[in-house]
């Protein structure tokens, strides 16, 4: 992982190294600041983003593949195009149904992502 991108203009993906995150998923954190921050998550087939809350609205946006997402309670399937907000303090979860990417915008940035 990459920890020196904070307050860089030009990020290119193909020059940031992922993490592999303990449920199979693969983590790329891209361009970000202070205020915001863009991630990657690199999902197959069966993995699960595990039913969580932090203190961050988030954005997810469906670069390609299709989701199961639950948000506050509420399930939906998702796939490339689709948006979701999560407010500060909602919790929300997914499990990937077609192998895919979901990209991720959080404000403020997601301190625990850099540590």
């Amino acid at each position: 992982m990459n920890h020196n991108l904070e307050n860089k203009v030009w990020v290119f993906n193909d020059e940031v190294i992922g993490e592999q995150l303990d449920s199979g998923v693969q983590r790329k954190v891209l361009a970000y600041c202070e205020k915001v921050m863009c991630v990657e998550h690199y999902f197959d087939e069966g993995d699960i983003g595990a039913l969580h809350t932090h203190p961050n609205t988030q954005i997810t946006y469906v670069v390609d593949g299709e989701f199961e997402f639950t948000i506050s309670g509420e399930t939906k399937i998702v796939k490339k195009g689709d948006a979701m907000l999560k407010q500060d303090g909602v919790t929300h979860g997914c499990k990937c149904i077609k192998k895919g990417i979901l990209l991720d915008i959080f404000v403020p940035m997601r301190t625990d992502f850099v540590k």
